[in-house]
């Protein structure tokens, strides 16, 4: 009713003189941009973070950066991930073993997928015809088909000890995963299910990045100062260089423009940018509370990270460098992800 009467004064003051319809006209556009905020509020996805030691989901308002609720999931779900189609986030309950699909802009839980065993980690091909779980708790990775809307168990693969985070390359041929307690990475052709190399690397690997080119892949060394950069374009993967960020370095988070990645290190409470050309820091932000996973609002400027050891959603200006806002949550919050994400 109250844009109906506006819009309704406005019509009748169009014969009225120019004095009197010069600020008609300026209410006119200031109710055009209040309705179209308050619409674009209302479209504004929400952001999903993960309380691992609370078995649940909580769900921020990012217009008013309030939890407007909590979720529940299976026990201890660390990541998650978006379908293909953008149209359900996965939660990956370790100890629940099962999955949670979620829908991105309502919130609703749509569907439990039970039977998966220890999903600590997960990702999709890009073709979309793999979907891969990393077993953190019981060392294999398991390979599964996806149709568009079932899994199908191809294959359990034996690794090393503390299967930790998973990377597929932009062909979907191989998965990279982490082994976090027996210092290793190792690929598995995604079509045999086999084992294709295993390589030492610095202590308790975690996050892998790689880059678009499928050349150079970069390790998060969450028991060191930074992360180990290795060539795997040859036949054998080589490690090429060291790249110091800081104690805890964990997990990537690619900043949306194709050229630079954030990592989280988690014990210097800092995230450090990276320039993926120079294979350089670039920057560095303040991230209290031991950050962890990352996402990056589209447009670049907000960057949300969790803070771990202080239950709290972590909002950072990637332009004036600080944090400009933290919001209450759950347990050990972990995974965080929401649909309106800058470009992967």
């Amino acid at each position: 009713m109250l844009r109906e009467g506006l819009d309704r004064r406005l019509h009748l003051s169009s014969a009225q003189d120019l004095s009197v319809n010069t600020p008609l006209r300026t209410l006119a556009m200031l109710a055009a941009l209040s309705w179209a905020a308050l619409g674009a509020a209302a479209q504004a996805a929400p952001i999903f973070v993960l309380n691992s030691l609370d078995a649940s989901v909580s769900v921020v308002d990012p217009v008013s950066w309030k939890e407007l609720r909590r979720l529940p999931t299976g026990k201890e779900p660390h990541h998650l991930y978006m379908t293909p189609d953008e149209k359900s986030v996965i939660v990956a309950n370790a100890l629940g073993d099962s999955l949670t699909f979620i829908d991105p802009r309502s919130a609703e839980i749509q569907r439990v997928v039970r039977g998966i065993v220890d999903p600590y980690h997960l990702r999709f091909s890009p073709d979309m015809k793999w979907f891969v779980t990393a077993g953190n708790r019981l060392n294999h990775v398991d390979i599964y088909r996806w149709d568009g809307k079932d899994l199908q168990l191809a294959a359990r693969v034996s690794t090393g000890k503390t299967p930790s985070h998973v990377w597929i390359d932009a062909r979907s041929t191989t998965a990279y995963v982490s082994m976090q307690d027996s210092d290793e990475l190792v690929a598995i052709d995604l079509a045999t299910q086999k084992l294709k190399w295993r390589v030492k690397t610095g202590p308790m690997p975690a996050d892998i990045y790689g880059t678009a080119d499928g050349r150079t892949l970069l390790v998060g060394l969450t028991g060191s100062d930074g992360v180990e950069v290795f060539d795997v374009s040859g036949a054998e993967p080589r490690s090429v260089r060291r790249i110091k960020t800081g104690e805890g370095a964990h997990a990537f988070r690619g900043a949306g423009d194709r050229r630079h990645v954030y990592l989280s290190n988690r014990v210097a409470n800092t995230i450090s940018k990276i320039d993926l050309q120079k294979l350089e820091v670039v920057a560095s932000y303040p991230a209290p509370g031991g950050p962890d996973c990352m996402d990056v609002i589209d447009g670049g400027k907000l960057l949300l990270v969790t803070s771990r050891w202080s239950r709290k959603l972590t909002v950072i200006d990637t332009e004036a460098r600080k944090v400009v806002r933290q919001v209450s949550v759950g347990k050990s919050p972990h995974g965080v992800w929401t649909l309106d994400h800058a470009a992967r």
